[in-house]
């Protein structure tokens, strides 16, 4: 059976000016992560938060202790950033427990797997990558824009050494870079064919979610719900949050 049900509402649809109660609300109204989206300008054209921020909103949030990683409360970044070796130290120091990096900006940039490496001109390794976000504590995720193809993930998930293996795919259901837009069921084969050959793998779909696409998201094998204005914008976001959760466990296979 595939993993329980995870809703991780994403703080982009926050209000910023209370950005620490509207986490701490999160948790009360029965989430289960935060997701905090990370971008910077580069691999995307939009700009959001940096580690003051995230340092600055981890005590409204409990955070889960080594023995429960994964658990309530887990801090989920999503680093929509074209160098992403460069800040998993930044990023574990600030209180983030999941970091999940583009395999796009991966192998698109070519400093070393961290900032200490020497440069070099090969791309940056994706499975390097992962064992040195494992190094720092953090599990790892790795996510795929909705125009790349599945299949660059198998070598990684098939990876020898399990400190190279991510702990969860995301697959984008939107572009990346923007809240608000529209649900791409066309993505959903690609959930599919990861919950195929991985079912106790948490995947994760970020992008136009809410109680019409989240369905559809589950049908296909997605267990971590990644939903921003849906939650935040309901006059009931706990209603909302149980509805998410009972439509995956209800698809749970």
């Amino acid at each position: 059976m595939s993993p329980p049900a995870i809703i991780a509402p994403s703080i982009l649809s926050a209000d910023f000016a209370k950005l620490g109660a509207e986490c701490s609300s999160l948790m009360v109204h029965g989430a289960d992560w935060v997701h905090v989206d990370i971008m910077d300008g580069h691999f995307v054209p939009n700009l959001t938060f940096g580690p003051p921020v995230v340092s600055m909103i981890r005590p409204h949030v409990k955070q889960p202790d080594e023995a429960h990683k994964g658990g309530n409360g887990t801090f989920d970044c999503h680093m929509m950033i074209a160098e992403p070796h460069k800040w998993v130290k930044s990023f574990k120091e600030c209180g983030c427990d999941q970091y999940t990096f583009h395999y796009e900006a991966a192998v698109s940039s070519v400093a070393g797997t961290a900032p200490e490496d020497k440069q070099t001109k090969e791309p940056t390794s994706p499975k390097k990558l992962i064992k040195y976000i494992h190094e720092n504590g953090m599990r790892a995720g790795i996510a795929l824009k909705p125009a790349t193809d599945v299949d660059v993930l198998w070598d990684i998930l098939a990876a020898e050494d399990e400190l190279e293996r991510p702990d969860m795919v995301l697959i984008m259901t939107v572009e990346p870079g923007f809240g608000g837009q529209s649900f791409m069921p066309e993505v959903l084969p690609k959930v599919e064919a990861v919950r195929a050959k991985y079912p106790e793998l948490d995947i994760e779909v970020d992008g136009g979610l809410s109680e019409k696409t989240v369905p559809h998201a589950a049908d296909a094998g997605a267990n971590v719900i990644v939903a921003g204005s849906a939650v935040f914008k309901a006059n009931d976001p706990g209603e909302v949050i149980r509805k998410l959760r009972e439509a995956v466990e209800a698809r749970r296979k």
